[in-house]
């Protein structure tokens, strides 16, 4: 039985050891706050640490240009293992991003945001969650009284209609909707787009877009949508476009900016971008593979 001054031994070496290598003065820092909260009987947050300067080979044989690899992923290289096992260190950490990738799936949009944003919400047929995990068809449809709610309070036939979805992740819809949402409105109305009037899907799916492009007839439709998270991040949104979308149209028609992210492409940045390729749309008359960017 480990008696828990042992435990508390254990916590604070795998503590000092997440600092990682990076330089004695962080790991003296991190060793003593490690035992500050230990005390008080909370630890330090786990995911704070950033993997891409943390190097836990022990001597590698060139460590400036294996840190300089890291700094170009956020990929879970440059870590070690105690026999066949990850170490406790990297376990936890592994355990503490996936706890992250499941609550960005499973929890829902901040309604005082969507508030915020000027933004009315329609579902579709998805009652909950579960529902929407398993059954991404009635992502893709809406009752006819949701139909009717996006007629009652958009704009009809607009060039641009703007939706937001929470799709496979909530929280890159926090993350990102404030920064890019005005951003692509500016631009598109810099390009002198008329822009119809943004809504918020929830429980929505990529294609419920198509539905919303026939409902309201737009000549565009943008859907900015939470993506399915993985271990680096939960907070990437991408952006998926087309003109005139139908209903049961081949994906080919689409195009999308992806990566959303404040360590992929930023908010502000992908908003410009997105106007411009709507603007493209516009001009050409058409989207996807036939369009020339």
């Amino acid at each position: 039985m480990v008696s828990e001054k042992e435990l508390k031994k254990i916590v604070e070496q795998v503590l000092t050891e997440l600092g990682g290598q990076s330089n004695k003065s962080d790991k003296k820092s991190l060793n003593s706050e490690s035992k500050t909260n230990i005390e008080d009987g909370e630890l330090p947050d786990i995911t704070e640490v950033n993997l891409r300067e943390q190097l836990l080979v022990p001597n590698p044989e060139n460590k400036e240009e294996y840190l300089e690899l890291k700094q170009n992923t956020a990929a879970r290289v440059g870590v070690w293992r105690a026999g066949p096992r990850l170490k406790t260190s990297t376990l936890l950490r592994f355990r503490a991003d996936h706890a992250v990738a499941m609550d960005a799936v499973f929890t829902s949009v901040d309604e005082d945001l969507i508030e915020d944003m000027d933004l009315f919400t329609v579902k579709t047929k998805c009652s909950d969650k579960d529902e929407y995990i398993t059954r991404p068809d009635l992502g893709r449809q809406f009752e006819d009284e949701e139909k009717n709610k996006m007629k009652e309070n958009c704009k009809m036939n607009p060039q641009v209609q703007i939706i937001v979805a929470d799709g496979l992740s909530s929280t890159a819809i926090e993350a990102n909707i404030r920064d890019i949402l005005p951003t692509l409105k500016q631009g598109l109305e810099g390009y002198g787009l008329e822009v119809g009037t943004p809504f918020f899907i929830k429980f929505g799916r990529v294609p419920s877009m198509d539905v919303v492009s026939e409902v309201i007839g737009a000549d565009v439709t943008c859907l900015l949508v939470g993506e399915r998270p993985g271990l680096a991040t939960g907070e990437s949104m991408s952006a998926y476009i087309a003109y005139k979308g139908t209903v049961g149209m081949p994906e080919a028609r689409r195009n999308v900016v992806s990566n959303i992210h404040k360590d992929g492409t930023a908010a502000v940045e992908a908003g410009a971008h997105i106007a411009h390729i709507i603007n493209e749309m516009i001009e050409q008359k058409t989207s996807g593979l036939d369009l020339e960017l």
